[in-house]
Parts: structure tokens; C-alpha cells; sequence
């Protein structure tokens, strides 16, 4: 598809500018402060809003095979573009598990035509059951990066295994960091909320002690590891100690863990995701983190699940949330817009860092592919879940009022979501 897109704050190059943005065949071909072209090109009016690339989420759940009553493919997908997302890695908690080259190449073939770029995530494990690693070798060229997400891997020597072999693959492996021990059949946050309304617990320990555990590995081993949507204090100074020291370690939050503490839950599936909303003192780590670099992205970990699975409150609810359709307008309203952090931060947590570590999305430069996205910084919209494009209605932010309206998104110069 050819198309201009006249007069939008592009970002490039780590910067905005003010430019027209010429497509042909769905390649940018030309960026500029004016732009003549035929009359018979396509052209769409961006003045006063922002053009972004597409962003990047390297940690959804689209639940196909094994849970498209949740979600699909193509539904999860469509959300994703909705919400200005033009790539994302999709997570191995599936049925079958994506722990042979088959089954990752079945996967692929079927993400084929889904309206934004869908990459796959191998299990570490066969069966995802943290017993035995899989053939990271031979699944490498069919695999975005591995993770067990959903699980936490209990042996220390599997996990070593796997760190070793997944460096030989050249590939990020991806841990959700749980210890198992430590979890004693909690439904949220170890804290005041759940102490007040008689519920049980999550330490922050089963998340931070995996944690600590790993980077031991990952300094010893060398590997390139991500550490998946942590949400406590001690995860972040146990990061941040690892990177000075050298150690090869990314991470990732979620947004509601950017906004949201155990003060503010309510009785509600909607509030129940796993590790769980935190206390205030460790959401201002995050923020922190976020801001001075030791949290390199944000992720949604968009998970969705049935209306009857999220309908038993906060002990007997499934965990997990939503969040393609939220992420951005979340995170601009209450960090940009609240000055917390900058514009272009947090273009470099949802789609440079992305980029650099996994090798997803497409920069806003002449030459690379038109995967971008135009959103409106001055809407306010309300938070209705009736209107969500995912199957999946849970969010914690539903009624809220944002801000970033996201009016187009693109991927390959073709249109896959418009306002």
C-alpha cells in the first residue's frame, strides 16, 4: 500500500520531528519537512498528532492451541493493533506446548496471517514441567526466545542447563521467576489488603529469591536473560546490582503494576494476575526502575480468560488481566503526562528496548517497513471493556479515563487498525 502521512510528530532516531512520511509498497521511502506527491495518493492528516513505531510486547498469552475460548490468534491480534502494537512474542503455556520444532512451526504457519507480526515463544522444558529442557538447539530457528512462563523452573540445575544451551542457540531465555515453596496457596499481595480481608499471600520472596538464584546463573553462564514482569522492590536492587556487575539481564514490568498497589485492589477477578499488585513502596521501585533504566521494557502480559473465569473474586478468580488495548494511554496518562518520565522513555521501553533485545518491530526510518502506529495525546477516553477487540474483558483499569487515543496502525504499509 502507498500512502502520505502529512504534518505528525515522528519519532526517529530517539527523537520527535515534526515530518511528512512517505509509503510505497509498504516501505518508508521518504521522510521530510513537506512532501509533494500525486493527487491521486492516499493521504492522511496527522497534524497535532504523534507517529510512533509499532509498538512491542514481548509477553502475551493468544491461548492458541488449547484455550481459544479465552482467546485466539487473530482476536488476541486485532487487540493488539487496536492498541498500537505491530509485534508481539506470543507465551508457550499452551496445549500442546511448543517444545519441538513441529509444533513451533505449526504455530508460525497459523500466526501467518494475523493482522500484526506474531513471533513465538519455545518452552525451556519438555511439556513445560521443569524436568527435562527441551531441544533449544533444534528449535531455535522457529523460536522468538524460550520461556516456561506460567512457571518457574524449581531445579537449579535445569535451569543452568538450559542457560548453556540457549547461549549456544543464541537466543534470550525468558523466566517467570516463582518459587514454588514460597507461594503457600496465596491469592494476592502478603499485605495490608489481604491481612484486613482474611485472604492468603504472596510473599515477595518467591519472586526475588528465584531471582536472585538466576542471576548467579546468568553470571555464570553468561547467557542472555530476561526476567519476565517482576513486581517487587527487591527484583529491581537485585537487577540493578546484576547490571553494574556486568551480568547479561533484561526485564520487564506490566502496567498495572506501574499504577496500581495492594491499597487500591478490590474484591474483584479483575485485580488478580500473577506475581500480584504489590505495596506502594514497591510500585515507587518500579517507577524507579523504570526511569534510571534497570527496568528496560514494559510488557502487558496480556492475559485473557472467561467472564466465569475472572467472576470469583480475588481468592477463586483465575490470574491474569488484559492489557493490549490499555498499555499505552495507561502508561502515558499516569507517567508521561504526570511527568514521571518522558515521552520518548517510554517509546524506548515499548518498542527500542523490545527491539534491541528481541529482534521484534521495525524503526520509523526510510527503508524499513511501515509497522507504526498514530496516536492522538490529547483524547480522553473512558476504559470500557465491552468495547475491547480481545476476548478477554478483565483489566483493572476499566472506568478509568486516559489519555492516547490510537487512531491507525499500520503493519507493512497496510492498515490493520483505524479510528
Amino acid at each position: 500500500m502507498s500512502m502520505l502521512l502529512k504534518g505528525g510528530r515522528v519519532y526517529t532516531a530517539g527523537i520527535f520531528v515534526q515530518r511528512d512520511l512517505l509509503i510505497d509498497k509498504g516501505i518508508i521511502v521518504f521522510l521530510s519537512e513537506h512532501i509533494e506527491t500525486s493527487p491521486s495518493l492516499p493521504v492522511l492528516d496527522c497534524g497535532g498528532k504523534f507517529i510512533f513505531p509499532g509498538l512491542a510486547d514481548v509477553h502475551v498469552h493468544l491461548r492458541e492451541p488449547g484455550f481459544s475460548y479465552k482467546e485466539t490468534v487473530r482476536t488476541g491480534a486485532t487487540a493488539a493493533a487496536h492498541g498500537g502494537f505491530t509485534a508481539v512474542c506470543a507465551m508457550p503455556n499452551l496445549t500442546p506446548p511448543p517444545d519441538s520444532a513441529p509444533r513451533l512451526r505449526a504455530m508460525a504457519l497459523h500466526a501467518a496471517d494475523a493482522p500484526v507480526r506474531v513471533f513465538s515463544y519455545g518452552s525451556i522444558t519438555v511439556g513445560r514441567k521443569g524436568e527435562a529442557v527441551a531441544p533449544l538447539a533444534e528449535n531455535a530457528p522457529f523460536a522468538v526466545a524460550f520461556s516456561d512462563d506460567g512457571s518457574g523452573i524449581q531445579d537449579e540445575k535445569v535451569m543452568e542447563q538450559a542457560m548453556r544451551e540457549a547461549k549456544a542457540a543464541g537466543r534470550v531465555l525468558a523466566a517467570h521467576c516463582e518459587d514454588n515453596t514460597l507461594v503457600r496457596g496465596g491469592c494476592i499481595h502478603d499485605g495490608e489488603f489481604a491481612r484486613a480481608h482474611g485472604l492468603p499471600g504472596i510473599c515477595s520472596a518467591s519472586e526475588y529469591a528465584q531471582i536472585e538464584r538466576d542471576l548467579a546463573l546468568a553470571k555464570k553462564t553468561g547467557a542472555a536473560y530476561h526476567i519476565c514482569h517482576i513486581s517487587t522492590a527487591e527484583s529491581v536492587a537485585l537487577i540493578r546490582k546484576a547490571k553494574r556487575e556486568g551480568v547479561d539481564v533484561t526485564c520487564e514490568t506490566a502496567p498495572h503494576y506501574l499504577y496500581f498497589c495492594d491499597a487500591m485492589l478490590e474484591d474483584d477477578g479483575r485485580f488478580k494476575m500473577n506475581p500480584p499488585i504489590r505495596s506502594k513502596e514497591d510500585r515507587d521501585a518500579l517507577i524507579e526502575g523504570l526511569k534510571d533504566g534497570t527496568i528496560d521494557m514494559i510488557a502487558t502480559d496480556h492475559a485473557p480468560h472467561s467472564a466465569a473465569e475472572k467472576a470469583k473474586g480475588l481468592e477463586h478468580s483465575a490470574m491474569g488481566v488484559v492489557g493490549l488495548e490499555t498499555a499505552f494511554a495507561a502508561c502515558y496518562t499516569y507517567l508521561v503526562k504526570t511527568g514521571r518520565i518522558t515521552l520518548d522513555c517510554l517509546i524506548e521501553r515499548m518498542h527500542d528496548a523490545p527491539r534491541r533485545r528481541f529482534g521484534i518491530g521495525s524503526d520509523l526510518a526510510v527503508g524499513q517497513a511501515a509497522d507504526l502506529t498514530v496516536f492522538d495525546l490529547t483524547r480522553e477516553w473512558e476504559v470500557n471493556p465491552d468495547h475491547f477487540l480481545s476476548k478477554g474483558r478483565a483489566t483493572p483499569f476499566a472506568g478509568m479515563k486516559l489519555y492516547g487515543t490510537c487512531m491507525l496502525t499500520m503493519v507493512g504499509g497496510r492498515i490493520v487498525w483505524q479510528a
